[in-house]
């Protein structure tokens, strides 16, 4: 109900102005039990009744139970079900017409088994059926005037009436209902399908890190190649934290020129340039109250960062054309493949927002240096194409699995997805072999060292590079890692030591 509707529907004076409060109700239903209450209450008052009741039909179970109930024997009756076609309400569900039954004793469909267990003395009755798209829903049955008169003809038009507000009022409420369910259900599988799926260490800490953030308004950059999922870790940040019910706004910086990207981040008033027809409202005022991604910020050329950068410092823009200030309370999450402090070295991107974007820094870690996470991933996208495509039986061979953990993926994870896809559609359809993947694991897994480089350097870079990667691919684990590359596991800890590689 509204906060300013009365606590009781006899609060308001007359029977017709409460039949019109219950009305504009009808629209906005929140508490749908309340307003049938108020329905049927007010039915009985304006019908003078002794009791009224309205009552649902299960459609699994095919029978009538009485959902809201007047008069001295309310809560008891409660307790009875009525079958289709069964007494006069089980015969209005069931034909979906009214009946008014003016002496029950002398009419063969009466049914006077509930009265008699409660004790009540029945003499006439009214039911009229209540209707969602041509489909019974339930009935509304009001039971003797409480002068004892018969209840008449023009009774049944008030009752129907009654009837009808009853049903828009159910049918709203499911209506509503379905809305949100189907945004739960929307949610979850938005979670499913922007999850981060990885066990490694260093895909640990970039999580654990991520939560930490989650809750506070700092702004977050993050940094990580091409396809390794800095939208995912954003949208994560968001769904962790306090603006988690309120939206997430995405951007592609590098996707649009300076005049596009200045539109598409502020909007632009009507006439603001040949084309604006009408107000634009840009991404930043949408996002208010909840969290902006910024993807690839290191594209945004100066002009753009000096306006992105006085947002960030006073909370306010101007749409173009415009020049009423408006403000916003929005969180920014910015990433980037680009070193972005070489970048403010070399003059390309300001200083000064360098240090608003970069509060807090999380750093993905390319799919070359977590191999340990590829079965899990491998399984994970293969599931999502199982379901796509009906093939629940499909599986990764052992081989296949082995070809992609010796292979540098330099996508990482869009590309690992990307090749699966393609194993799947060009497959057998039982079983992904190491020929259905897109990859060549005959070039060097560990990236080349520059030329002019000495050979004691080279030679050091290769050592800790395969290292690292053998490192990576065991989890951690130093007496596999050195098992695989045929070494004493006392040497490999030297070899550590001296390339400072003890966070691996």
């Amino acid at each position: 109900m509204p906060e300013s509707a009365p606590n009781t529907i006899s609060q308001v004076e007359t029977p017709i102005a409460r039949l019109k409060v219950i009305s504009s109700w009808v629209s906005s239903v929140q508490d749908i039990d309340k307003l049938l209450e108020l329905i049927i209450e007010t039915a009985t008052q304006m019908m003078q009744a002794k009791a009224c009741s309205l009552l649902l039909l299960d459609p699994k179970t095919r029978q009538l139970y009485f959902k809201v109930a007047t008069g001295e024997k309310k809560s008891e009756v409660k307790d009875y079900k009525v079958k289709l076609g069964q007494g006069i309400a089980g015969r209005v569900a069931e034909k979906g017409t009214p009946l008014l039954i003016p002496d029950v004793r002398k009419d063969p469909r009466w049914y006077g088994e509930i009265s008699k267990s409660l004790g009540m003395e029945t003499r006439s009755i009214a039911c009229v059926p209540m209707k969602m798209n041509d489909e019974v829903i339930g009935v509304v049955q009001v039971v003797d005037k409480q002068d004892g008169s018969t209840i008449q003809n023009q009774d049944m038009q008030t009752l129907e009436v009654f009837a009808e507000l009853a049903a828009l009022a159910i049918g709203n409420a499911r209506k509503i209902d379905k809305v949100k369910q189907e945004n739960r259900d929307l949610k979850e599988e938005l979670g499913a399908k922007y999850q981060i799926i990885g066990e490694s260490k260093s895909m640990k800490k970039v999580i654990s890190d991520a939560f930490k953030v989650a809750n506070s308004k700092t702004t977050v950059l993050i940094l990580g190649d091409s396809g390794t999922g800095k939208e995912l870790l954003a949208r994560l940040i968001h769904r962790a934290g306090s603006r988690k019910d309120n939206v997430l706004v995405v951007l592609n910086c590098a996707a649009l020129p300076e005049s596009l990207l200045e539109d598409e981040l502020f909007g632009h008033e009507k006439g603001a340039f040949t084309g604006a027809v009408g107000r634009k409202t840009g991404k930043f005022e949408l996002a208010d109250k909840g969290t902006i991604f910024l993807d690839e910020i290191g594209e945004m050329n100066p002009g753009m960062q000096a306006k992105l950068l006085r947002v960030l410092q006073e909370g306010v823009f101007y749409r173009v054309g415009g020049n009423t200030p408006i403000s916003v309370d929005v969180r920014v999450i910015s990433a980037t493949n680009k070193k972005l402090a070489k970048e403010v070295q070399n003059g390309r991107f300001r200083e000064d927002l360098y240090y608003r974007l970069n509060v807090v820094s999380l750093n993905l870690p390319p799919l070359r240096e977590r191999i340990s996470d590829i079965p899990l991933l491998s399984e994970y996208f293969l599931n999502i194409f199982k379901k796509e495509t009906g093939a629940s039986n499909l599986r990764i061979s052992n081989e296949a699995k082995q070809k992609m953990m010796r292979y540098d993926w330099p996508g990482n994870v869009r590309e690992l997805r990307n090749a699966l896809e393609r194993a799947v559609v060009m497959g057998n359809g039982r079983t992904i072999v190491p020929e259905d993947l897109p990859i060549d694991i005959s070039r060097p897994s560990v990236p080349h060292s520059q030329v002019g480089t000495t050979m004691e350097k080279a030679v050091n870079n290769f050592k800790k590079e395969f290292i690292t990667l053998t490192l990576k691919h065991t989890g951690g684990n130093r007496s596999k890692a050195a098992k695989i590359m045929d070494i004493q596991r006392t040497y490999l800890s030297r070899l550590i030591s001296r390339y400072n590689l003890r966070d691996v």
